[in-house]
């Protein structure tokens, strides 16, 4: 019987890591950021959470903001960059990719991202902003509960912000949002086969 291979939504993946360094833009600024195989676009940042990033307002500058599936990082980085007097919450299964994004983090001088697990945000915290490339590919079940669990803990007036593959299921996604937790929902920007969902 044959391995099993990776997935970037593996808690520990079993390849090597073949950790490396590339350079990519964020937040209008050039950076250098710590990438490996194992986790989601080990390549650079990937069309999604490009058009994401690109579509997105500006962060709030203070208070606690969330990257959902954050993998090596660019989302949470920029949200670092931007807002230096927020907290941003880095939250991925892949301890690779928290570990990146940690090294990336302390040599940026990022001393405001908090790359954990789900487990370690205090049960208290309530976020100004939640942005997100969501893993769909972990199956609806999943991700239904990875939503359910994070968007109730908006503060009041914030906004999540999802950028979905249109042949993944976007509108489907929205509407179950809708349905099931209760939020508007509204298709801010279409490009590149992706849909941008605000979330109130």
């Amino acid at each position: 019987m044959s391995e099993q291979p990776d997935h970037y939504f593996s808690a520990q993946p079993a390849s090597a890591a073949e950790r490396r360094r590339a350079v990519v833009e964020l937040g209008g600024r050039e950076v250098e950021v710590d990438v490996a195989s194992g986790v989601f676009s080990p390549g650079g940042v990937d069309k999604g959470t490009r058009v994401l990033l690109r579509e997105v307002p500006a962060p709030p500058a203070s208070g606690d903001l969330l990257d959902l599936g954050c993998g090596w990082g660019p989302i949470a980085l920029t949200m670092a960059l931007a807002s230096p007097g927020a907290t941003v919450w880095a939250v991925d299964v892949n301890e690779r990719a928290l570990d990146l994004l940690r090294s990336t983090a302390a040599r940026l001088g990022l001393g405001n991202v908090r790359a954990v697990r789900a487990e370690d945000v205090p049960d208290d915290v309530r976020f100004a902003a939640i942005w997100s490339n969501p893993p769909i590919r972990v199956g609806k079940a999943v991700l239904h509960d990875l939503l359910r669990t994070w968007l109730p803990r908006l503060a009041p007036e914030a906004d999540a912000w999802l950028v979905v593959q249109k042949n993944l299921g976007s509108d489907s996604l929205a509407r179950w949002i809708e349905a099931e937790l209760g939020r508007g929902v509204e298709r801010a920007a279409s490009s590149r086969g992706f849909r941008v969902l605000r979330v109130g």
